[in-house]
Protein backbone atom coordinates (compact mmCIF):
# COMPACT_ATOMS: atom_id res chain seq x y z
CA UNK A 1 0.00 0.00 0.00
CA UNK A 2 1.45 3.31 -1.17
CA UNK A 3 0.68 5.74 1.75
CA UNK A 4 1.12 9.33 -0.82
CA UNK A 5 -0.86 9.56 -3.97
CA UNK A 6 -0.05 11.92 -6.40
CA UNK A 7 -2.50 13.44 -8.31
CA UNK A 8 -2.15 16.06 -11.15
CA UNK A 9 -4.75 18.11 -12.62
CA UNK A 10 -5.08 19.04 -15.71
CA UNK A 11 -7.63 21.91 -15.75
CA UNK A 12 -7.85 23.20 -19.78
CA UNK A 13 -9.86 24.30 -22.55
CA UNK A 14 -11.03 21.75 -25.34
CA UNK A 15 -11.02 22.20 -28.98
CA UNK A 16 -14.49 21.76 -30.04
CA UNK A 17 -14.86 18.21 -31.79
CA UNK A 18 -11.50 17.57 -32.83
CA UNK A 19 -9.89 14.83 -31.33
CA UNK A 20 -6.78 14.99 -32.71
CA UNK A 21 -6.05 18.75 -31.79
CA UNK A 22 -7.18 17.96 -28.19
CA UNK A 23 -5.00 14.61 -28.02
CA UNK A 24 -1.96 16.83 -29.03
CA UNK A 25 -2.49 19.53 -26.41
CA UNK A 26 -2.75 17.65 -24.00
CA UNK A 27 0.24 15.22 -24.84
CA UNK A 28 2.17 18.85 -24.83
CA UNK A 29 0.59 19.17 -21.37
CA UNK A 30 1.24 16.27 -19.50
CA UNK A 31 4.76 15.84 -21.42
CA UNK A 32 5.33 19.56 -19.15
CA UNK A 33 4.60 17.51 -15.86
CA UNK A 34 8.10 18.12 -14.02
CA UNK A 35 7.39 15.97 -11.03
CA UNK A 36 6.44 12.36 -10.57
CA UNK A 37 2.54 11.77 -10.17
CA UNK A 38 0.41 9.03 -9.82
CA UNK A 39 -2.70 9.83 -11.41
CA UNK A 40 -3.26 12.55 -14.61
CA UNK A 41 -6.96 13.59 -14.68
CA UNK A 42 -8.47 15.06 -17.44
CA UNK A 43 -12.01 16.63 -18.25
CA UNK A 44 -15.36 15.15 -19.12
CA UNK A 45 -15.43 14.38 -23.06
CA UNK A 46 -11.76 15.58 -23.16
CA UNK A 47 -11.37 15.10 -26.76
CA UNK A 48 -14.63 16.42 -27.86
CA UNK A 49 -16.01 18.90 -25.46
CA UNK A 50 -19.58 18.39 -24.41
CA UNK A 51 -21.12 17.40 -27.57
CA UNK A 52 -24.32 15.97 -28.58
CA UNK A 53 -22.68 14.61 -31.95
CA UNK A 54 -22.16 11.50 -30.69
CA UNK A 55 -23.03 9.83 -34.70
CA UNK A 56 -20.11 11.95 -35.84
CA UNK A 57 -17.55 11.79 -33.34
CA UNK A 58 -17.95 8.21 -31.35
CA UNK A 59 -14.92 6.13 -31.48
CA UNK A 60 -14.87 2.45 -30.23
CA UNK A 61 -12.13 0.80 -27.68
CA UNK A 62 -10.04 0.03 -29.89
CA UNK A 63 -10.25 3.35 -31.12
CA UNK A 64 -7.32 6.46 -31.90
CA UNK A 65 -8.37 8.27 -27.91
CA UNK A 66 -7.96 5.01 -25.76
CA UNK A 67 -4.86 3.90 -27.84
CA UNK A 68 -3.54 7.41 -27.04
CA UNK A 69 -4.52 7.47 -23.53
CA UNK A 70 -2.56 3.54 -22.98
CA UNK A 71 0.33 5.16 -24.69
CA UNK A 72 0.60 8.09 -22.51
CA UNK A 73 0.35 5.90 -19.53
CA UNK A 74 2.70 3.97 -20.72
CA UNK A 75 5.57 6.52 -21.66
CA UNK A 76 4.63 8.78 -18.84
CA UNK A 77 4.53 5.48 -16.04
CA UNK A 78 1.39 6.77 -14.85
CA UNK A 79 -2.53 6.64 -14.87
CA UNK A 80 -4.46 8.63 -16.91
CA UNK A 81 -8.30 9.38 -16.46
CA UNK A 82 -10.78 11.10 -18.25
CA UNK A 83 -14.40 10.44 -20.39
CA UNK A 84 -14.76 9.93 -24.49
CA UNK A 85 -17.56 9.25 -26.20
CA UNK A 86 -17.82 5.50 -26.69
CA UNK A 87 -20.08 3.23 -29.17
CA UNK A 88 -20.70 0.49 -28.13
CA UNK A 89 -23.42 -2.41 -29.28
CA UNK A 90 -25.41 0.10 -31.15
CA UNK A 91 -25.22 2.40 -28.20
CA UNK A 92 -23.50 5.71 -27.04
CA UNK A 93 -21.70 6.42 -23.76
CA UNK A 94 -20.05 8.71 -22.20
CA UNK A 95 -17.71 6.71 -20.69
CA UNK A 96 -14.45 7.28 -18.15
CA UNK A 97 -11.52 5.46 -18.52
CA UNK A 98 -8.94 5.04 -15.64
CA UNK A 99 -6.04 3.77 -17.24
CA UNK A 100 -3.28 2.41 -15.32
CA UNK A 101 0.63 2.80 -16.16
CA UNK A 102 0.78 -0.84 -17.52
CA UNK A 103 -1.63 0.37 -20.13
CA UNK A 104 -4.87 -1.97 -18.48
CA UNK A 105 -8.39 -0.18 -17.97
CA UNK A 106 -11.23 0.12 -15.79
CA UNK A 107 -14.28 1.77 -17.24
CA UNK A 108 -17.17 3.89 -15.77
CA UNK A 109 -20.49 5.23 -17.73
CA UNK A 110 -22.18 8.16 -16.62
CA UNK A 111 -24.96 7.42 -14.55
CA UNK A 112 -26.78 10.07 -14.83
CA UNK A 113 -27.57 12.14 -18.17
CA UNK A 114 -27.49 15.75 -18.51
CA UNK A 115 -31.07 15.87 -19.35
CA UNK A 116 -31.17 19.54 -19.78
CA UNK A 117 -29.12 19.24 -22.55
CA UNK A 118 -30.83 16.27 -23.76
CA UNK A 119 -27.77 13.80 -23.54
CA UNK A 120 -30.34 11.36 -22.36
CA UNK A 121 -31.69 11.50 -25.79
CA UNK A 122 -28.37 10.57 -27.33
CA UNK A 123 -26.78 8.61 -24.31
CA UNK A 124 -27.41 5.20 -22.34
CA UNK A 125 -26.63 6.05 -19.21
CA UNK A 126 -24.77 3.33 -16.73
CA UNK A 127 -26.29 1.60 -14.07
CA UNK A 128 -22.89 0.05 -12.28
CA UNK A 129 -21.05 2.08 -9.65
CA UNK A 130 -16.99 1.50 -10.11
CA UNK A 131 -14.53 1.46 -7.73
CA UNK A 132 -10.74 1.28 -8.95
CA UNK A 133 -8.20 -0.25 -7.02
CA UNK A 134 -4.68 1.70 -7.43
CA UNK A 135 -1.31 1.37 -5.15
CA UNK A 136 -3.68 0.77 -2.17
CA UNK A 137 -6.19 3.58 -3.22
CA UNK A 138 -9.98 2.76 -3.74
CA UNK A 139 -11.22 5.56 -6.22
CA UNK A 140 -14.37 5.89 -7.12
CA UNK A 141 -14.78 7.60 -10.43
CA UNK A 142 -18.15 9.45 -11.95
CA UNK A 143 -18.68 12.16 -14.21
CA UNK A 144 -20.05 15.90 -13.64
CA UNK A 145 -23.87 15.48 -13.35
CA UNK A 146 -23.63 12.72 -10.98
CA UNK A 147 -22.32 15.18 -8.74
CA UNK A 148 -25.90 16.17 -8.18
CA UNK A 149 -26.90 12.92 -6.86
CA UNK A 150 -25.87 12.11 -3.07
CA UNK A 151 -27.25 8.88 -3.09
CA UNK A 152 -25.12 7.36 -6.26
CA UNK A 153 -21.49 8.78 -4.62
CA UNK A 154 -22.68 7.72 -0.94
CA UNK A 155 -19.25 5.79 0.45
CA UNK A 156 -21.10 2.56 1.53
CA UNK A 157 -17.32 0.97 -0.18
CA UNK A 158 -15.14 2.51 2.27
CA UNK A 159 -13.25 4.30 -0.20
CA UNK A 160 -10.76 6.78 -0.07
CA UNK A 161 -10.97 9.07 -3.15
CA UNK A 162 -14.03 10.51 -4.66
CA UNK A 163 -13.48 11.68 -8.33
CA UNK A 164 -15.43 13.80 -11.04
CA UNK A 165 -14.34 14.76 -14.34
CA UNK A 166 -16.88 17.45 -15.93
CA UNK A 167 -17.79 20.08 -18.67
CA UNK A 168 -19.68 22.29 -15.88
CA UNK A 169 -20.58 25.67 -16.76
CA UNK A 170 -19.65 29.19 -15.01
CA UNK A 171 -23.14 29.71 -14.79
CA UNK A 172 -23.87 26.88 -11.94
CA UNK A 173 -20.29 26.84 -11.12
CA UNK A 174 -21.55 28.10 -7.16
CA UNK A 175 -23.09 24.50 -7.19
CA UNK A 176 -20.00 22.81 -8.40
CA UNK A 177 -17.84 24.17 -5.41
CA UNK A 178 -20.19 23.56 -2.53
CA UNK A 179 -21.44 20.29 -3.60
CA UNK A 180 -17.69 19.15 -4.53
CA UNK A 181 -16.88 20.08 -0.63
CA UNK A 182 -20.56 18.68 0.46
CA UNK A 183 -19.44 15.13 -1.02
CA UNK A 184 -15.95 15.25 0.55
CA UNK A 185 -17.57 16.16 3.65
CA UNK A 186 -20.45 13.46 3.85
CA UNK A 187 -18.28 10.95 2.82
CA UNK A 188 -14.92 11.17 5.05
CA UNK A 189 -12.84 11.31 1.90
CA UNK A 190 -10.81 13.52 -0.80
CA UNK A 191 -12.96 14.84 -3.29
CA UNK A 192 -10.92 15.59 -6.80
CA UNK A 193 -13.36 17.57 -9.30
CA UNK A 194 -11.14 18.30 -12.63
CA UNK A 195 -13.37 20.97 -14.37
CA UNK A 196 -12.71 22.87 -18.22
CA UNK A 197 -12.09 26.16 -18.94
CA UNK A 198 -13.05 28.23 -22.24
CA UNK A 199 -16.16 28.36 -24.33
CA UNK A 200 -17.64 25.28 -26.18
CA UNK A 201 -19.27 25.01 -29.59
CA UNK A 202 -23.07 25.77 -27.83
CA UNK A 203 -21.29 29.00 -26.46
CA UNK A 204 -21.33 27.82 -23.08
CA UNK A 205 -18.63 29.35 -20.78
CA UNK A 206 -16.93 27.36 -18.33
CA UNK A 207 -14.51 28.83 -15.74
CA UNK A 208 -12.76 26.02 -14.16
CA UNK A 209 -12.53 25.84 -10.60
CA UNK A 210 -11.12 22.39 -10.96
CA UNK A 211 -10.03 21.49 -6.88
CA UNK A 212 -9.29 19.08 -4.20
CA UNK A 213 -11.17 18.70 -0.87
CA UNK A 214 -9.96 17.02 2.14
CA UNK A 215 -12.41 14.84 4.42
CA UNK A 216 -12.91 18.00 6.17
CA UNK A 217 -14.24 20.12 3.19
CA UNK A 218 -10.29 22.11 3.16
CA UNK A 219 -9.73 23.00 -0.24
CA UNK A 220 -6.21 21.75 -0.34
CA UNK A 221 -5.65 22.43 -4.30
CA UNK A 222 -4.55 25.81 -5.50
CA UNK A 223 -7.05 29.12 -4.75
CA UNK A 224 -6.34 30.74 -8.32
CA UNK A 225 -8.36 28.58 -10.23
CA UNK A 226 -10.35 30.04 -13.12
CA UNK A 227 -7.90 29.80 -15.60
CA UNK A 228 -5.52 26.70 -17.26
CA UNK A 229 -3.66 25.52 -15.03
CA UNK A 230 -1.58 22.00 -13.89
CA UNK A 231 -1.04 21.38 -10.56
CA UNK A 232 -0.35 18.06 -8.32
CA UNK A 233 -1.96 17.49 -5.08
CA UNK A 234 -0.39 14.56 -2.72
CA UNK A 235 -2.89 12.95 -0.73
CA UNK A 236 -2.25 11.39 2.69
CA UNK A 237 -3.65 7.85 3.20
CA UNK A 238 -2.96 8.27 7.38
CA UNK A 239 -5.22 11.66 7.09
CA UNK A 240 -7.99 9.39 6.34
CA UNK A 241 -7.29 6.84 8.46
CA UNK A 242 -6.94 9.53 11.87
CA UNK A 243 -9.98 11.49 11.05
CA UNK A 244 -12.35 8.15 10.36
CA UNK A 245 -10.74 6.59 13.27
CA UNK A 246 -11.42 9.73 15.44
CA UNK A 247 -14.76 11.07 14.20
CA UNK A 248 -16.50 7.89 13.23
CA UNK A 249 -18.83 9.53 11.09
CA UNK A 250 -19.56 6.88 8.30
CA UNK A 251 -20.40 4.41 11.18
CA UNK A 252 -24.10 6.49 12.00
CA UNK A 253 -24.49 6.47 8.04
CA UNK A 254 -28.12 5.59 6.96
CA UNK A 255 -28.49 1.98 5.32
CA UNK A 256 -30.55 2.03 2.00
CA UNK A 257 -30.73 -0.21 -1.48
CA UNK A 258 -30.54 1.23 -4.66
CA UNK A 259 -32.82 0.54 -7.57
Amino acid sequence: MQEELKITMIQSDLVWENPNANRMIFSEKIASISEATDLIVLPEMFTTGFTMNAKALAEDETGASVSWMISEAKKHHTAITGSLIISENGCYYNRLFFVFPDGNYTTYNKRHTFTLAGEHKTFARGNDQVIVMYKGWKICPLICYDLRFPVWARNTMNYDVLLYVANWPEKRIAAWDALLKARAIENMAYCIGLNRTGEDGNGHPYVGHSAVYDLLGEQVSTKDFEHEFIETISLQKNEIETNRRHLQFLNDKDDFTLS
